[in-house]
């Protein structure tokens, strides 16, 4: 286990960890969730390298090791999106020259896959949990209001009083940058997500993507339900999409929610699902898909 610095400007950086396996059979990137830090993926990547992929997790700009200053942070969701991905995986492309680039994105990092232009370097991607956030989309009355008033209510405030988000004090996962908490505020509001956000030309970015995706969801997951799966995906019009979705019962488990995939439970279960696809999407030079 490595531990790298990716030079993003002349003052940012991002931190990011590689594991490397002799004659590894292509690289896998782990794009991480909004406000969780690559710490929480390490088990999931120690099993991909073991399955012989060398693996790269890292942190968005403002978050774990590449916090910074979060009242100089001025990254945005989207910033995340296109320059902290696409950099990442650049740094992968160099370190590794002509060795076949996969990704697997989390929720927000699923997003990243739909949008980044760095996509087109990859062969193959999985996203996991990932969904138009759009509110009006979570089924449950309970947790539609904590989400809204979370989102609606306490981060305009709360960002421009500490100038950011201190999601910790609240219980509900890592700081934020206010940029990040206050953009992901308005996507949540528009009935299409960043696909309604005029600046984002999402649609036409998302039109671009052709290569394989796995988009697994779960029964038991308040935010990426099965509606709000479908309306991230829907304009991937030319992505070759395996979409599937697994109950607790499936994996042996009795939840797994949003978070609960990459956890210790669900490695012998649903781990390989993710192992397997990447290994059998592979291209090695030379050769085709079958």
């Amino acid at each position: 286990m490595e531990q790298i610095s990716i030079p993003l400007s002349a003052v940012e950086a991002i931190s990011a960890t590689l594991w490397e396996v002799a004659q590894a059979k292509a690289v896998v990137i782990l794009h991480p969730a909004t406000a969780v830090v690559q710490t929480f993926y390490y088990d999931f990547a120690r099993y991909l390298n073991e399955r012989g992929f060398n693996v790269m997790t890292y942190d968005y700009r403002g978050t774990g090791r590449s916090r910074g200053n979060l009242r100089e942070c001025k990254v945005s969701m989207a910033d995340w999106m296109e320059e902290d991905v696409g950099r990442v995986t650049d740094w992968a492309a160099s370190r590794f020259p002509g060795m076949p680039l996969l990704a697997v994105g989390h929720s927000v990092g699923g997003h990243a896959i739909v949008l980044s232009s760095a996509t087109r370097a990859l062969q193959a991607a999985v996203l996991i949990a990932s969904h138009a956030g759009v509110t009006r989309t979570i089924q449950a009355t309970a947790e539609k209001i904590r989400v809204w008033c979370v989102l609606r209510l306490l981060a305009p405030v709360l960002c421009r009083l500490f100038g950011y988000m201190p999601a910790r004090r609240l219980g509900i996962g890592e700081d934020l940058p206010g940029p990040v908490m206050l953009q992901w505020s308005y996507w949540s509001s528009l009935p299409g997500y960043f696909y309604d956000d005029p600046a984002m030309n999402a649609g036409q970015r998302a039109a671009r993507v052709d290569i394989p995706l796995l988009v697994l969801g779960f029964d038991d997951d308040p935010w990426a339900n099965p509606g709000a799966i479908t309306r991230l995906i829907t304009p991937l019009k030319h992505a070759i999409i395996e979409r599937r979705s697994f109950k607790p019962a499936d994996a042996g488990v009795a939840a797994i929610g949003h978070m609960g995939f990459f956890r210790q439970r669900c490695a012998k279960t649903l781990w390989p699902v993710v192992g397997d696809w990447l290994s059998e999407n592979i291209t090695l030079p030379g050769s085709e898909h079958e």
